[in-house]
C-alpha cells in the first residue's frame, strides 16, 4: 500500500491499515496470527483494515475496526487509496 501510494502519488485513506502477504501474481495470502494484528492494530488507533479474502471467514469486526477482504492487490489498492487520486490509475487497469 505505501509503495503504490508514493508511486501513484496518491493519498491513503486515513485510519486504514493493510495487513498480507502479496503472492508473484498479485494474490493477497493471509498471515499467521491475523486476529492478533489487526487488535494490535485497533489499539494503535486505526480504523479499517484491508486484509486477504482467504483469511478467516469469522473476522468481522475485531477491535472496532471495519474488516475489509481484498483478493488482490488492485482490489486492496481500491479499499485503501483516496478516489479522486487513484481514479485515473486504477481505471485504466
Amino acid at each position: 500500500m505505501a509503495i503504490a501510494s508514493s508511486f501513484r502519488d496518491a493519498r491513503s485513506i486515513p485510519g486504514t491499515v493493510a495487513v498480507g502477504e502479496v503472492g508473484l501474481s498479485g494474490e493477497l495470502r493471509s498471515v499467521p496470527q491475523i486476529e492478533r494484528r489487526i487488535s494490535e492494530a485497533a489499539r494503535l488507533g486505526f480504523t479499517r483494515c484491508i486484509i486477504p479474502a482467504a483469511s478467516q471467514k469469522t473476522l468481522r469486526e475485531v477491535g472496532g475496526l471495519e474488516i475489509i477482504r481484498s483478493g488482490s492487490v488492485a482490489e486492496a489498492l481500491r479499499a485503501g487509496l483516496e478516489k479522486s487520486a487513484r481514479k485515473k490509475d486504477l481505471d485504466d487497469e
